[in-house]
């Protein structure tokens, strides 16, 4: 098990790097995280020069606006916050992206087979993850404009990687190995994000540890044609757990590390996928596929103002929710409970991204910006406890697969006053469930 991750220190010299533990789920370790804020970097909260702080989406809703209680916020320190809006100095989110998407071999391990063959255990299938996650909000564009391997000056031994290991020094010397080989035919000023895709024969098997990382809003990374590469993903060994859904899910990495890019944090934690289970793929990104929460949605810029419900004042009142799968109609309904801490509540059912979910309805679930990356920023709560769950979907956290709450349950917080009733399914041209929101 790897450390907990630290809080960076007050007033330091640059952001700190984070190192975060994942879970073996039937003997499949995933991906560890490493982090960057920019929020930290002398005190400052803003990007190098010559960098752009585009934001991770178009989310200009006024603070005095009727969501204002709702866009809850974390204290500057938090490591990739839960908070809206996303903090500048990660990718944008919306509208067309462009990932340079490189691959790199070693001495002492060399790519096997074509390199493009390795382009293509992820591509096309997360560009039309994206698409579909975004109702098409997001045009991720993968360029790989040298199809060759790209190999390195070291070997894989001299650059010191392992599991957790920091951005430096290692890792900085691979960036810049990686743009002085690549800088003759690659214009870096033209990407918003890098995708490095190790020769799966570099380092451990997956099975035995997972080298998979990313670091985010990271500004001291290298420049390369005078941007920094502040955003950038390594993908290591092939992520196959034996169940033979590799071929259709083993891409699902690529989509989890890019969401660190775009600012999302890791929704495990070190005891495991409890948290949130296969509700989000930040949460677990193996086994079948599954899409975001109706929250990362609306943090990435995919939902309009008039699909998000802001439930702020007290009262009762009864909201319509469309499947979050499909695109149109409304899509959350948000419970703030103080400026850090809400409920949300949305409609998720098997379709699009979501093919595994196995009791379709109401999910509803605590979020709090005040929690790192990694700790459990996100919170599901389970309609069934201890019922073992309703998948059969190899490598899913079986538990939580069956937490929706259907026509006729409850959900109560009695300390904080705050009731969500499932009223029941409503017709109209998007299908979808009614709550009702009560709140003293």
């Amino acid at each position: 098990m790897q450390p907990q991750p630290r809080r960076p220190r007050t007033g330091s010299a640059g952001p700190l790097g984070r190192r975060i533990s994942r879970r073996r789920l039937a003997a499949l370790a995933c991906v560890t995280a490493l982090t960057f804020t920019v929020s930290t970097s002398a005190g400052t909260g803003r990007l190098a020069p010559g960098s752009t702080a585009a934001g991770a989406g178009p989310i200009d809703l006024s603070r005095d606006s009727a969501h204002g209680p709702c866009m809850i916020r974390g204290a500057r320190e938090v490591q990739m916050s839960e908070g809206i809006p996303t903090s500048d100095g990660y990718a944008r989110s919306t509208g067309t992206v462009r990932a340079l998407t490189l691959m790199i071999d070693f001495s002492d391990a060399p790519g096997e087979g074509r390199a493009l063959n390795r382009f293509r255990e992820f591509f096309p299938q997360t560009r039309q993850w994206f698409r579909t996650s975004s109702y098409g909000r997001l045009d991720y564009r993968p360029e790989t404009p040298i199809p060759s391997w790209l190999r390195m000056p070291k070997s894989f031994r001299d650059y010191g990687i392992e599991r957790g290991a920091p951005f430096d020094p290692g890792y900085r010397g691979l960036v810049r190995d990686i743009v002085a080989a690549a800088d003759p035919k690659v214009d870096f000023r033209n990407y918003d994000l890098l995708n490095v895709l190790v020769t799966p024969n570099a380092g451990p098997s997956a099975l035995d540890t997972v080298l998979s990382v990313t670091f985010a809003g990271n500004p001291e990374a290298p420049r390369a044609d005078g941007v920094p590469l502040a955003n950038a993903s390594f993908v290591y060994s092939r992520q196959d757990d034996g169940s033979g859904s590799y071929g259709r899910t083993g891409y699902r990495v690529l989509p989890h590390e890019n969401g660190h890019v775009f600012g999302l944090p890791d929704l495990y934690t070190a005891e495991g996928g409890g948290a949130v289970g296969h509700w989000d793929i930040m949460s677990e990104d193996w086994g079948a596929n599954n899409d975001f929460l109706g929250w990362h949605k609306w943090k990435l810029g995919w939902l309009d103002a008039d699909q998000v419900h802001c439930a702020a004042s007290p009262g009762t009142t009864e909201y319509t929710l469309t499947p979050l799968a499909r695109a149109g109609g409304p899509k959350l309904v948000v419970v703030p409970l103080n400026t850090r801490t809400s409920y949300a509540v949305e409609l998720r059912t098997r379709a699009g991204n979501d093919e595994t979910v196995c009791r379709p309805g109401i999910l509803i679930y605590k979020v709090d910006a005040e929690v790192d990356t990694g700790m459990g920023p996100v919170t599901v709560h389970d309609s069934r406890r201890d019922s073992g769950g309703c998948t059969r979907a190899p490598n899913v956290h079986a538990e939580l697969s069956d937490a929706p709450f259907r026509a006729g349950e409850t959900f109560r917080d009695a300390r904080r006053g705050v009731v969500i009733t499932v009223v029941g399914a409503k017709a109209g041209p998007y299908g979808g469930y009614r709550v009702r929101v009560t709140r003293e």
